[in-house]
């Protein structure tokens, strides 16, 4: 006992260590994280303390309003909401705002202040604002603002326009901040959401081909579930080029980056296009090595050619340049599809490939060239037998 007891306790050393030494690089990852974060959104602070201070200063100096409470909030709620989204948000916000006044100053007026009153106004400026059609952001604010005005700042003896004043200036104040004063750069806005979808569109389908090459299930099966993980990813992508479009529209230091953006548009919607058919495509090498059909030499290469089409395509748009590497490299993977089919596949190398067809015609147009043109240049990277054998 004294022995096992001897050699036990130095091997608590050694597992301490590793433990704090996990603990450190989990740590240090999670800084690192957070950092990044606060780094992406510094200038989004900037802005919202910024036109806070602009809209209290004008409704409270300027127009002489005492205690424009109203000026400030919409200011920052404007600048809080989803980039790509904040004209809808102005709008929602000054008729949120219009209809929790009103309400509240109606039932104020007519029956006084207290609990119960306020138990009325909140859900008749709910209903007025969704008969009103509003979505989610004009209901809360209309409540909100009933909230405001039957308790904050009652009114007593008639209807008091101010808070309706002050949002408006609030709001209109937070777009001139973000359109004039410090505009977000709409490019840095895309970049950071296009990197990561590219990424692993890229980076799964070359992980695919090498499962399919090396003849591991496993792997092909976790590169094909990442596939199907990747719609948020995707989503937030395509929400990016959105918002970045509407910055570039409104702010003037901005219109450079459209021509840009409108690259960006285009690849967006072909890469969704291509996300879906590289999903059915990792999900059929899954099949083909659990059936284990032939695989001809060419075909693992013809995948790993679409991903680097993809990462390419990220280095391409990034730089603002043709993606002309892009279209070779999605061609390329065309040329090694056609010499696997002519070897001769099973039924769901057959899909593959065909996926693989219409994967490198996403990409080919992803690359900014006309429909007919790639048409064209794909028919002819598959070959004329290949092409006749698929319309039979």
């Amino acid at each position: 006992m004294a022995v096992a007891g001897k050699s036990s306790r130095p091997a608590a050393g050694p597992r301490l260590a590793a433990i704090l030494t996990v603990t450190r690089s989990r740590a240090s990852m999670e800084f690192r994280e957070r950092s990044e974060r606060v780094r992406a959104n510094i200038v989004l602070a900037l802005q919202a303390g910024l036109a806070a201070a602009i809209a209290w200063f004008i409704s409270h100096r300027v127009i002489g309003h005492e205690l424009p409470i109203f000026a400030p909030i919409s200011a920052v709620v404007i600048l809080s909401a989803s980039i790509g989204q904040r004209l809808k948000r102005t709008a929602e916000l000054v008729v949120g705002v219009a209809i929790g006044i009103a309400v509240g100053d109606a039932i104020i007026l007519s029956i006084g202040t207290g609990t119960w009153q306020l138990a009325l106004i909140v859900p008749l400026a709910v209903i007025a604002a969704v008969f009103l059609g509003g979505g989610s952001a004009l209901v809360t604010q209309s409540a909100s603002s009933g909230v405001l005005v039957a308790t904050l700042l009652p009114t007593t003896q008639s209807f008091y326009p101010d808070r309706f004043i002050d949002a408006l200036v609030g709001g209109l104040v937070g777009l001139v901040v973000l359109i004039l004063l410090l505009p977000l750069n709409p490019l840095t806005i895309v970049r950071r959401a296009a990197d990561p979808a590219l990424d692993i569109l890229g980076d799964m389908l070359i992980r695919s081909g090498d499962a399919l090459a090396a003849g591991d299930r496993r792997r092909a099966q976790a590169a094909s579930q990442r596939l199907h993980d990747a719609e948020k990813e995707l989503s937030a992508f395509r929400d990016a080029v959105h918002a970045g479009h509407e910055t570039a529209v409104l702010a003037p230091a901005r219109w450079r980056a459209r021509a840009p953006l409108a690259q960006y548009a285009e690849s967006a919607e072909y890469l969704t296009r291509g996300l879906r058919n590289s999903r059915v495509l990792s999900r059929r090498v899954v099949s083909i090595l659990t059936d284990q059909e032939p695989v001809p030499p060419s075909l693992p290469p013809a995948i790993c050619h679409l991903g680097e089409a993809v990462r390419t395509l990220r280095y391409e748009l990034d730089a603002g340049a043709d993606p002309a590497r892009t279209r070779r490299r999605a061609l390329d993977a065309a040329r090694c599809a056609a010499e696997a089919y002519e070897s001769g596949v099973g039924f769901n190398g057959s899909v593959v490939i065909a996926q693989i067809r219409a994967t490198a015609s996403d990409l080919v147009r992803a690359s900014g060239t006309a429909p007919d043109e790639v048409e064209r240049l794909v028919g002819e990277a598959f070959g004329r037998d290949v092409t006749a054998n698929e319309q039979t």
